[in-house]
C-alpha cells in the first residue's frame, strides 16, 4: 500500500477531517484523522492492518506472543494486527487516569509484546501504555501505529513502525497561527479536553 492508497482509504471513510481540532494531547491541529471511522469497515481495517503487519520487521512478527493496545483508539487496530499475526490481543485502559492491564488479562514475565496504537502524535500515550505493559511483566520489543502524525519525531521508547507518516503541525492553544485561531475548536476524539 502506498501513502496515496492509505490516504485514499481515510478519505473514502470520511476519516480525514479539516478544521480546528483539539487533540487528545491537548494540542491543536488543522487536520484530524478519525481512525474509528476508517476502521468501521472490517474489510478496510483488515487491508490497513495487513499492510501495517507487512511493514513490521520479520524478527518482530516472529517473536511477539501478544499485541497490547491502549483503549479505546488502539483496540480495533491491535485486535486486527494480533489476528493477522496469530497471537493474543489485549488492551490497557485508564479506569483512574493511568493505564493498567485489567479484565483478567495477564502477561508472563518477559513476554515479548508488540504495542499497537491507532495514531501517534507526541508519543505520550504510547509511552504510558508501554509503562503499563512493563509494570504487568511484559517486555515491549516494538510499537506500531496506523498513522504517525509526528512524521517520525515522536519518541515512544522502542522502535516504532507506522503505516503512514505525516507531518501534521500541532500547536499549543496559546500559540495558534491566525488562520486556525479564527476557527472554533472542536474535540472529535473520545477523551474530554
Amino acid at each position: 500500500m502506498t501513502d496515496a492508497d492509505i490516504i485514499a482509504e481515510f478519505r473514502a471513510a470520511h476519516a480525514l477531517l479539516e478544521g480546528h481540532f483539539i487533540l487528545s494531547s491537548g494540542l491543536r491541529s488543522s487536520r484530524y484523522l478519525q481512525c474509528a471511522r476508517v476502521l468501521m469497515d472490517p474489510a478496510r481495517a483488515a487491508r490497513l492492518c495487513g499492510a501495517l503487519v507487512a511493514r513490521l520487521p520479520a524478527a518482530v512478527r516472529e517473536s511477539v506472543t501478544a499485541v497490547v493496545s491502549p483503549a479505546m483508539g488502539g483496540v480495533i487496530v491491535g485486535y486486527e494486527v494480533a489476528r493477522q499475526l496469530g497471537v493474543a490481543s489485549m488492551f490497557v485502559e485508564r479506569p483512574t487516569g493511568t493505564f493498567e492491564l485489567r479484565r483478567g488479562f495477564a502477561l508472563s514475565p518477559g513476554e515479548k509484546i508488540l504495542m499497537v496504537e491507532d495514531v501517534v502524535t507526541t508519543g505520550l500515550s504510547s509511552r504510558e501504555a508501554i509503562a503499563a505493559i512493563t509494570a504487568a511483566g511484559g517486555a515491549v520489543v516494538h510499537a506500531a501505529c496506523l498513522v504517525d502524525r509526528s512524521d517520525g519525531a515522536a519518541e515512544v521508547g522502542v522502535p516504532l513502525t507506522a503505516l503512514l507518516r505525516m507531518a501534521v503541525p500541532s500547536y499549543a492553544a496559546d500559540a495558534l497561527p491566525p488562520e486556525l485561531a479564527a476557527i472554533p475548536a472542536i474535540k472529535p476524539g473520545s477523551r474530554a479536553a
